[in-house]
């Protein structure tokens, strides 16, 4: 079925050549631009039947941002969205007209890694507190954790 599903995809989108792969059973792989991702997201879900939002993953890639979009079918399926955006311009689209769940995963790539969720409605913090200083995003690779507590211990 994974074979099957694949092919589905490399005839609706054939720029997908080389950029999805099935990694092991059950498990489907693939890469797209974020100016392209919408239309494979609403393609997954709507006609391949990927309706579950599993979770969103972010990564920092040292000069981008990394989104993987999990999504499952009935059947076991996962399919593994990746996309980026570059750590100069990190905005991403909200998906939570699609799936209302997505909405704490958004917050948590927002708040960890300072990434703007578009269309991403107003509320409160997660998973930090709302005392949290502005502008520090502990899973970004570039932050330091230590350059805030030896200020303090030094004294």
């Amino acid at each position: 079925m994974e074979e099957k599903l694949v092919n589905l995809l490399l005839e609706k989108f054939p720029f997908l050549a080389g950029r999805v792969r099935v990694q092991r059973t059950r498990r489907i792989f693939l890469r797209v631009d974020a100016e392209r991702f919408e239309e494979i997201f609403v393609y997954a879900l709507h006609s391949l039947q990927f309706t579950i939002l599993c979770t969103i993953t972010g990564l920092d890639n040292g000069g981008s941002f990394g989104f993987i979009y999990h999504m499952a079918r009935e059947d076991g399926i996962m399919l593994n969205i990746e996309t980026e955006a570059p750590k100069t311009a990190a905005v991403i689209k909200t998906v939570t007209h699609y799936f209302p769940c997505a909405e704490i995963y958004e917050r948590e790539i927002a708040d960890l890694f300072g990434v703007t969720v578009e269309g991403l409605l107003e509320g409160t913090r997660y998973p930090l507190p709302d005392n949290w200083p502005k502008d520090e995003y502990p899973l970004r690779k570039d932050w330091k954790a230590a350059n805030k507590k030896s200020e303090n211990n030094d004294a």
